[in-house]
């Protein structure tokens, strides 16, 4: 029940024990909670590390159980603020690796330069990656923002995963949180995972990025303007900065599993966050929807459903409740 917050079920366990019964050894306790008395022990240092178990004033040596309400809002809001901390590295990331594609946006189309080449065209970019992908010798990183993908960039892919997967290599793809309402993309990942690749989704993602082996990466120069083509550089800078983009993003990814939604501490998704800061900054339903990888229609009623679940009769009046609610 508590995995979210960092405790296993043998820990739940040990924690539950202790503030059923905080007196006994640790002999009585693995006795109480059917586990071996090494287990208790890895359970008492875990909890003591987490805050949950302090030393007690009224026995010398002796630990006592914080209680739920205060231990576990104390863990609540360590992970609110470890997220802070990571999507305010994250945000940074963002801004450091678009400066950087941003420099070559001016090259000649499909011929290289230190490295760096600008591919036009559909034709030129599948070329490549799949050139990429038959030299690709350890590790495959990939972002696909957008929510569903079409059966054509599905079916691109199929063959080239096919074969990086005969051959072992790794392979870890980030998705956006509304591919598991699309069958076909959400099969697509579930077929992945089936070969031994590891897929996260998020809310909201970075543009598409793909890195080979660390070494190379291909990435679209604008993401609002795809005529301009992709970028592909070995540029040891830019990659390094777009490999720590990805990593920061895969931290805050959930993995792909049977759940659609996590819902919060506070009873709000992820999704629904994103989407409520997404219109208190002033951006359309049109907009948050391509942000979100979600239809017009789908911000809409998810904004209705949240207004009616605040109570507000507008907007403006709806963030101000989610803002006191902690939603924002």
């Amino acid at each position: 029940m508590l995995e979210a917050l960092g405790l296993d079920s043998q820990v739940e366990a040990v924690y539950r024990g202790m503030l059923a019964q905080p007196t006994g050894g640790v002999a009585e306790l693995a006795q109480r909670a059917r586990l071996t008395e090494s287990e208790v022990r890895h359970g008492l240092d875990r909890l003591v590390d987490l805050g949950l178990l302090t030393p007690s004033r009224d026995t010398v040596g002796a630990l006592r159980a914080v209680s739920p309400e205060a231990g576990l809002e104390q863990l609540l809001r360590r992970q609110e603020e470890d997220v802070a901390r990571r999507q305010y590295a994250l945000a940074q990331s963002k801004a450091a690796a678009a400066r950087a594609v941003a420099e070559y946006a001016d090259l000649q189309p499909n011929t290289e330069t230190d490295g760096t080449e600008r591919l036009v065209g559909l034709d030129a970019i599948q070329s490549r990656l799949e050139l990429l992908a038959r030299e690709l010798n350890r590790e495959c990183l990939a972002i696909t923002p957008g929510g569903a993908q079409s059966q054509a960039s599905l079916d691109a892919s199929r063959p080239l995963d096919e074969e990086a997967f005969g051959r072992g290599i790794d392979m870890r793809v980030i998705y956006q949180d509304s591919v598991r309402n699309d069958p076909a993309t959400l099969a697509y990942a579930q077929w992945t995972t089936q070969h031994g690749g590891e897929v996260r989704t998020s809310p909201l993602l970075p543009p598409r990025l793909l890195v080979f082996d660390r070494t190379t990466a291909v990435v679209p120069i604008d993401p609002a303007n795809s005529r301009l083509g992709a970028l592909c550089t070995t540029s040891a800078g830019i990659v390094t900065s777009l490999v720590t983009l990805f990593e920061q993003t895969w931290d805050t990814a959930v993995p792909l599993g049977p759940t659609r939604e996590r819902v919060s501490g506070n009873g709000i998704t992820a999704q629904e966050r994103e989407l409520l800061k997404l219109l208190a900054s002033g951006v359309t339903d049109e907009a948050a929807g391509k942000r979100l990888g979600v239809s017009l229609r789908t911000v809409r009623r998810r904004m209705s459903t949240l207004m009616e679940r605040l109570e507000a009769t507008s907007r403006f009046e709806a963030g101000l409740k989610a803002a006191h609610r902690g939603w924002l």
